[in-house]
């Protein structure tokens, strides 16, 4: 796929979208009546869903650019205005669900064999996440998929002990702290299977651990931490027809991709740097099954700080490198501070291209 360089001023004006004008000042911001009538009218489920199937050709590269919307939209209505206002700003192919429900830090886990005392999170612990679930599934599942948030067992862990105390626990006796693991488990299945229930089309799934700075011995990563992950994403898997594979590098960058290739997952979205080294998004394609590559862009990079002319580039020369399968985006959540402006035309750059 070739794609020419412009300036993305000259681009949204060209494509008869929204003026500069027709954005207002302020965090996220946006006026979509100017851009009602001229914007094509793209069925975006079935857009997504023919891209993981592969049922029809790519007409346009639709794009999953995420944030965490802060304090103020965590929770409520509130929070199910908010997501609505940010999927109908940039124009976005999904809607995607933030996960506030974050297990609570505990400072009575101070050595592994504490971990057998993990607390059990029923129903209860998760019902003001799964209003905003429901919410959003009843608004939105006619306009896109809706995918909700989990956390793995690692990552909840690590919520509750902080997670440099997990890592060091699991070098000193992985077999204590899988019995907090489980528990975890146990209680992470019932949040999903309660977002099954409400209609949700699948999950973004991350999953931490293999970083390249965590375990020097692998097996403590393939015998402990995977098992765990397998567990909930082969639910997801087996009940769910669009589930996101994300390989989180907020902690840290990965040295290995291998441990991740037979995880399960509709669509991958990674970082394309391995080992300090930048991977073709093509390669990264091939080596996960040739399932959907998400990604491309850094959250840190141009999106975030850089010109118009920075960023046009930067976006350019990702479409004419990408894959067959292939959805514009990050390669973890944006920051929160980013300019829902530019996170717009970058959209609309992808929507411009067919792959």
């Amino acid at each position: 796929m070739k794609s020419k360089a412009f300036n993305r001023r000259d681009f949204v004006k060209s494509m008869g979208l929204v003026s500069t004008a027709a954005y207002t000042t302020g965090l996220g911001a946006f006026s979509l009546g100017s851009c009602k009538e001229n914007t094509p009218v793209v069925n975006k489920r079935e857009a997504i869903f023919n891209l993981i199937s592969g049922a029809a050709d790519q007409d346009y590269i639709p794009s999953g650019y995420f944030v965490h919307f802060g304090e103020g939209y965590q929770w409520g209505d509130a929070a199910v205005k908010r997501h609505l206002e940010y999927f109908k700003a940039i124009d976005m192919d999904f809607i995607k669900i933030q996960y506030e429900a974050l297990f609570p830090a505990l400072d009575t886990i101070k050595k592994p064999e504490d971990w057998a005392n993990m607390p059990f999170y029923k129903k209860d612990y998760y019902e003001d996440q799964l209003y905003v679930v429901k919410e959003l599934v009843n608004k939105g599942k006619a306009l896109a998929p809706v995918i909700a948030t989990v956390y793995s067992p690692f990552m909840c862990a690590g919520h509750t002990a902080t997670s440099q105390l997990v890592t060091e626990h699991m070098k000193q006796d992985p077999d204590s702290v899988k019995k907090g693991l489980d528990i975890i488990t146990d209680s992470v299945m019932i949040f999903i299977n309660e977002c099954i229930k409400l209609g949700v089309d699948g999950f973004l799934a991350p999953t931490q651990g293999g970083e390249g700075f965590r375990f020097q011995d692998p097996s403590i990563f393939r015998d402990y931490i995977k098992p765990s992950d397998m567990v909930y994403m082969d639910e997801i898997n087996d009940k769910c027809e669009c589930n996101v594979l994300h390989v989180c590098d907020y902690d840290g960058p990965y040295n290995d991709l291998t441990p991740f290739y037979d995880y399960p997952g509709h669509i991958v979205n990674l970082s394309d740097v391995v080992a300090g080294k930048k991977v073709p998004l093509k390669e990264l394609y091939e080596l996960f099954g040739q399932r959907p590559i998400m990604g491309g862009l850094e959250k840190r990079g141009p999106i975030l700080t850089g010109s118009e002319e920075e960023i046009a580039a930067t976006v350019t020369e990702v479409l004419n490198n990408a894959p067959d399968k292939f959805i514009l985006g990050a390669e973890c959540a944006l920051l929160g501070e980013v300019d829902w402006k530019k996170v717009r035309e970058v959209v609309d750059m992808g929507h411009a291209n067919k792959n």
